[in-house]
């Protein structure tokens, strides 16, 4: 799953949900581009809510990567 946050993302907002996902026991790996962060989460997502997330303050977009089976 990848957690695209808007270009202009207050650093707390961030902070926000790297928190939520790491209390839920997911690995998380942030990359910070010039107009964009994208915080890729590591772990079995099926259990996260995609709408919660895409809600949460700062969050542009929730994208699911689909697993090959």
């Amino acid at each position: 799953m990848l957690i695209i946050m808007k270009k202009h993302a207050k650093e707390n907002a961030l902070d926000s949900v790297k928190e939520y996902l790491i209390t839920r026991d997911f690995d998380i790996h942030q990359s910070t581009g010039a107009n964009r962060t994208i915080i890729g989460v590591i772990g079995d997502t099926d259990t996260l809510n995609d709408h919660e997330i895409e809600t949460m303050p700062g969050v542009s977009q929730v994208v699911r990567i689909r697993k090959d089976d």
